[in-house]
């Protein structure tokens, strides 16, 4: 089996768009609490390369693994699933 196959895949919901090629993107996964077997949501944030800068706040994307392009990405966008249902004058206040 390949490398390229064993990389891992997310998704998640694009929440900051400030910077240039680069998004974070929230992940959430939800697993049963070992004391009260009560499921827990918990977020993890992740920096990804977005080379077109295509992904704006709120939409939906993959990510999948990359080696390390800078100090904190280590992920790259995949795909755009789902725009965001943001008006563009949220999106255009939310632009550096």
């Amino acid at each position: 089996m390949s490398e390229k196959n064993l990389r891992r895949t997310l998704e998640g919901t694009v929440v900051s768009d400030k910077m240039d090629k680069t998004v974070v993107v929230r992940v959430e996964r939800s697993y049963q609490d070992t004391t009260y077997k009560k499921y827990v949501r918990k977020f993890t944030k992740f920096m990804a390369h977005d080379e077109k800068n295509s992904c704006a706040i709120g939409d939906r994307v993959q990510i999948i693994e990359h080696r390390p392009l800078s100090r904190n990405k280590r992920w790259k966008v995949q795909a755009k699933l789902a725009s965001a249902a943001l008006p563009p004058a949220v999106r255009a206040g939310s632009e550096g």
